[in-house]
């Protein structure tokens, strides 16, 4: 009996089911929390990943039209940019052509250099897709340019797809053109593009929110001289410090007031204070 209590005494006491349920319902209960914080950060990682890689296509586009403009119009004379914007099935769809030339020995224009942006309407996706075509005697890639023929290098090579919004404009002092051909070059274009979804005008065309629409402005041939104006100077239009100050003029309301000088913009004439001599 004496051997029977002392192994009963050694035992440790073990768990109840009660209590077995109950760790496992509150470890549950954490482990579930814990995957619920894991999936918020996931979809938000996910949300702001997915929001740079969406902005990274349309800059990249732009990018590349800048790269081009700066490339051939940079390079010298002979230059011309021609812009065009239509409707194309309601989207807003652009054209832009940047041709260099060059004489010949019989002294005649020969194209150098022509690049070709363009957005037409795909119709498998009824949305705007963006092509690219490069073409003239000047190679872009000369090891594989060199193995097609002429008219496989005017091809035109889509460039991405889904586009809802693109155009191309001429900004011309307070005014914005739609049109430009001929030689003069424009100081800049502007190139906005959207791949956001469209809605329905009242006009029956469709259009992007202004907020969902990427613009670049892209300046033309940077190393240009810049002819600045500085107005002559006129030492009578400077402020006198000298010069009294008129009570009879009324001051202006929306210039913050001198705290030495009383309200109703007069100023008073110098006091002794009382009880001085």
């Amino acid at each position: 009996m004496k051997h029977i209590s002392d192994k009963m005494r050694s035992r440790k006491p073990a768990f109840t089911l009660a209590e077995t349920l109950a760790a496992l319902t509150v470890g549950s209960m954490v482990l579930i929390i814990v995957l619920a914080f894991y999936n918020r950060a996931q979809t938000g990682a996910a949300g702001i990943i997915n929001k740079l890689e969406s902005n990274r296509l349309p800059h990249e586009v732009l990018q590349r039209i800048a790269e081009d403009l700066d490339r051939i119009v940079g390079a010298g004379q002979g230059t011309q940019i021609d812009v065009a914007n239509k409707l194309q099935d309601g989207f807003s769809a652009a054209k832009l052509e940047i041709l260099r030339v060059f004489n010949d020995a019989r002294d005649q224009p020969q194209p150098l250099e022509k690049i070709v942006w363009q957005s037409s309407i795909d119709p498998d996706s009824g949305l705007l897709t963006l092509y690219r075509s490069h073409s003239g005697i000047a190679l872009e890639d000369k090891l594989l340019d060199e193995q097609k023929e002429p008219w496989q290098r005017e091809l035109f090579v889509p460039i991405c797809t889904g586009l809802t919004f693109f155009r191309i404009e001429v900004p011309q002092d307070e005014t914005v053109l739609d049109k430009w051909s001929g030689e003069n070059l424009p100081a800049a274009v502007t190139v906005t593009l959207s791949f956001a979804q469209p809605y329905k005008t009242v006009g029956g065309t469709l259009d992007v929110a202004e907020e969902d629409k990427l613009v670049r402005t892209i300046a033309i041939d940077r190393t240009r001289k810049l002819a600045f104006t500085i107005p002559p100077f006129d030492p009578n239009q400077l402020p006198d410090a000298n010069r009294p100050v008129d009570v009879n003029q009324p001051t202006d309301a929306n210039k913050p007031a001198d705290a030495n000088e009383p309200a109703g913009g007069t100023r008073q004439p110098n006091r002794r204070p009382r009880g001085q001599s």
